[in-house]
């Protein structure tokens, strides 16, 4: 068993490490970050408030909480953290699953990794200064920064300078105005790169690509293949091309970490959270990519807090359970969720014909504790016979009788993902 900790947890990148690893039988999750809401509080392995990497004392209370949750492995889940992490490394009693401290500074910065790679793939045109640049708009983004965040393009000499005397650690590059993809990486410190797969990047809202396609480009292996062996890259990794106006691919940035939107080729079967575990054990692995047509379209996933605590849930069958004669999935696992915890589940229902039957023929016969089959003129408020408890029915009505006699919570279907969490 080896016991893994999420820093920061609350980020993209942290859900998806805790996506990629929460079904592994011989992983452990903990979950560590700043004290704010966010999706990672809402897991169920508990999250436990760690001082952000800029804060005073943050490396202390680091190490204590690795000794406490007797931690093998940290993940870091940011940019900024991923750097800290890599340059405290030999202070810390867990295994950083990053690599070199000098492959971390120079990824942290684009000014470094254009520099380290110039040579090597192609790299956008730096300009030091306004009187070098030929052709507008230029792009302008954050020498120290990750995916689009901060980036802006400036039209005019007046622009540049506006916004140079606003901000800075700023980078002007040549403005690349094509296609934009992530290439998603593994690479094995003796083996050198193993996969390598690019992805488009249709849509981007702060930073994060929220469609994305697998594609094919040819040259792409060419560019992975070098950045890996001139970076010592290993474990999973990714980097962004742009193609110039002359259709050259060009990079944009590398980062020797997991990506959000890695989802999409852990689908394809390659899990970058677990092979990276495997790798920093020296385990050989094999990777089997299952399809070639494949696209994610991400949203935002809704949370919630609440102070409704119950032992017995009493729900309606027909139109609730089964809805237009099939088993509505969100209810049965609903249904599966209340078994877990150890709730007891109460089937209440007018159904019309041999409710037994019914239930052996949706082969969801044992999952009801109790099973009360009404006439058309029973209240379902007279057999709800615990205070704590909940009632699931679709009917506005029937919800509103039992709130009336029994002063329980009702919900309707729409509103059990109040529940469903993790």
């Amino acid at each position: 068993m080896m016991r893994v900790l999420i820093f920061p947890a609350g980020t993209e990148i942290g859900k998806e490490i805790y996506h990629s690893l929460r079904h592994q039988k011989n992983v452990e999750q903990v979950l560590a970050g700043a004290d704010y809401d966010n999706p990672a509080r809402h897991s169920g392995c508990g999250y436990h408030i760690l001082p952000d990497v800029s804060a005073d004392g943050w490396l202390t209370s680091l190490q204590q909480l690795l000794r406490d949750e007797e931690i093998d492995a940290i993940f870091p889940a940011h940019d900024d953290a991923l750097l800290a992490l890599a340059q405290n490394r030999s202070l810390l009693s867990a295994t950083v699953l990053c690599p070199s401290q000098e492959t971390c500074t120079i990824t942290r910065y684009k000014s470094q990794t254009y520099a380290a790679l110039e040579h090597v793939i192609p790299v956008p045109r730096v300009f030091q200064d306004a009187s070098d640049i030929t052709q507008w708009p230029v792009f302008v983004k954050p020498d120290r920064g990750q995916g689009a965040q901060g980036a802006v393009r400036i039209e005019t000499p007046a622009a540049l300078r506006a916004i140079q005397a606003q901000r800075q650690g700023l980078i002007v590059c040549e403005y690349l105005d094509g296609e934009e993809f992530t290439v998603d990486c593994f690479s094995d410190r003796q083996q050198g790169l193993l996969f390598c797969q690019p992805r488009s990047r249709t849509r981007i809202r702060a930073g994060i690509a929220m469609i994305s396609t697998l594609v094919d480009l040819p040259e792409v292996k060419a560019y992975a293949q070098a950045i890996s062996a001139h970076l010592q890259l290993y474990g999973a990794w990714f980097f962004q091309l742009k193609r110039s106006a002359t259709g050259v691919l060009t990079l944009l940035e590398v980062a020797p970490r997991i990506a959000g939107t890695m989802c999409l080729n852990r689908i394809n079967g390659i899990n970058f959270a677990m092979l990276t575990l495997y790798e920093s054990m020296r385990v050989n692995i094999a990777m089997h990519p299952v399809c070639q047509a494949l696209q994610v379209t991400r949203s935002l996933t809704n949370h919630y807090k609440h102070d409704i605590r119950f032992q017995h849930l009493y729900i309606d069958y027909d139109d609730t359970v089964v809805i237009k004669g099939r088993l509505c999935l969100l209810v049965i696992t609903f249904l599966y969720k209340c078994f877990n915890e150890g709730k007891k589940i109460h089937l209440v229902t007018r159904h019309a014909g041999d409710i037994a039957r019914e239930l052996k023929h949706r082969r969801i016969s044992d999952l009801f504790d109790s099973v009360s089959h009404l006439n058309q003129d029973d209240r379902k408020s007279s057999v709800i016979k615990h205070q704590d408890a909940i009632f699931v029915d679709d009917s506005f009505s029937e919800r509103a009788e039992v709130y009336h006699v029994k002063q329980i919570p009702v919900f309707d279907i729409s509103m059990l993902e109040l529940f469903m969490g993790e």
